[in-house]
């Protein structure tokens, strides 16, 4: 059997040479020729490919080092590059825009412009027009959820409590607010209470295990109402080297409403406060809305003259002109919160026959660039009520109370 294998490969080495001998038009093959077939690239090693921790945190060092080097040198080039464009009197060379979920929403069609006559007549004539116009002053009353006892329970510790804390820090940053204690009431008998009071706003926080949780705010005596949950809150106590407001009425700023239901929100917020400011007390609040959340934010500010040295080869060391640039410093006073809006109905408060404008719809898709600044999603009053009403009852079976009750 030996001997037929070596017999055979002896043949195929004879007839392998015999063709190359044969072949006499066939070049013969060069090494160092560009025909050569090109090597396989090692494929890159990724940490997560490593099983060893050790060696696996020692490769991400490195990248993440390589990285940080390549950027420096990408940082310094276009230094250099707008360093030398200025020398020649030449254009800078264009810096690139980053791609961020704000700069690629898609286009919405509900925005509002500032030319828009039949959005200003609709102003005109809105439930907020008599308290923006002048006509009426804002009233606040500001209550809490049912069943809000202040007994502590045995397993919540006193720090906790924060709820009480941040109604009072509200007293103060809405002016002409005032607190009543809920008790055991129901939230249409308050309504009215606070229509024949001549309120015109209502806000119940509600908190779940002394933590607050939602705002409800309702426009007396047409509505709307508006539900917002509340998150990220921040007392003033954990602001650090925060001031402490006065009692004059803040400067109010809105940004980002640009919708035609952020218009609404946004006129539903600036009913609370008065329309007539009193800038000798340097107080400001804020709602900026971004990405469909209300950021909230209560500053005081100060304006300080600075003088800056104008260097001048004409003058003298001793005769320096100098320039008076004005520079406004900030500090925070708190409370610090963040809203997301969950309903807008039309009329108060009302559970079983009210109309909803507006209610925010949970989709799966994650789709970011769709969720434009307070989009409009009108739905079928009927079935958003029957679905809110069995969600509301889900929740009071399983022994939480509403948010909105």
């Amino acid at each position: 059997m030996q001997e037929k294998k070596t017999g055979e490969r002896r043949r195929r080495r004879s007839s392998d040479h015999g063709d190359s001998d044969g072949d006499e038009d066939s070049p013969a093959p060069n090494p160092s020729s560009s025909s050569a077939a090109p090597t396989a690239k090692k494929p890159q090693l990724l940490p997560s490919m490593i099983k060893n921790k050790v060696k696996r945190s020692e490769v991400h060092a490195n990248l993440k080092q390589q990285k940080k080097t390549e950027k420096r040198k990408k940082l310094m080039a276009r230094t250099a590059a707008e360093k030398r464009a200025l020398e020649l009197g030449e254009e800078l060379p264009p810096r690139k825009v980053p791609r961020t979920i704000e700069n690629t929403r898609e286009a919405d069609e509900t925005i509002c412009k500032g030319d828009d006559e039949e959005l200003f007549a609709q102003f005109q004539s809105d439930e907020f027009s008599s308290i923006l116009n002048k006509e009426r002053t804002p009233k606040v009353l500001i209550t809490t959820s049912r069943f809000h006892s202040t007994v502590r329970d045995a397993f919540i510790p006193l720090f906790v409590w924060r709820g009480p804390a941040f109604i009072f820090e509200l007293l103060e940053v809405i002016p002409n607010a005032t607190y009543y204690k809920r008790g055991t009431y129901e939230l249409k008998k308050i309504v009215k209470y606070a229509t024949k009071k001549d309120f015109t706003s209502i806000i119940v926080v509600h908190s779940n295990r002394r933590e607050p949780d939602a705002l409800l705010v309702i426009a007396l005596p047409y509505g709307p109402t508006a539900h917002f949950k509340l998150s990220n809150l921040r007392l003033r106590k954990d602001i650090k080297n925060h001031g402490t407001p006065t009692s004059h009425p803040p400067e109010l700023v809105l940004n980002n409403f640009t919708t035609q239901l952020g218009c609404r929100i946004g006129r539903l917020i600036q009913s609370l406060f008065r329309q007539d400011p009193d800038f000798r007390g340097r107080r400001v609040v804020t709602f900026h809305n971004q990405r469909d959340f209300i950021f909230f934010r209560h500053h005081r500010y100060i304006l300080e003259p600075k003088e800056n040295k104008l260097e001048d080869s004409s003058t003298n060391s001793k005769g320096k002109k100098t320039s008076v640039e004005v520079k406004a410093r900030l500090q925070e006073c708190g409370p610090r919160f963040t809203l997301k809006l969950r309903s807008l109905q039309h009329g108060t408060f009302d559970t079983k026959g009210g109309e909803y404008e507006w209610v925010k719809k949970v989709t799966g898709n994650g789709d970011q660039s769709q969720e434009i600044l307070l989009i409009i999603q009108p739905l079928i009053p009927e079935v958003v009520v029957v679905n809110l009403w069995l969600y509301y009852l889900n929740r009071f079976r399983s022994g939480r109370p509403s948010s909105l009750v």
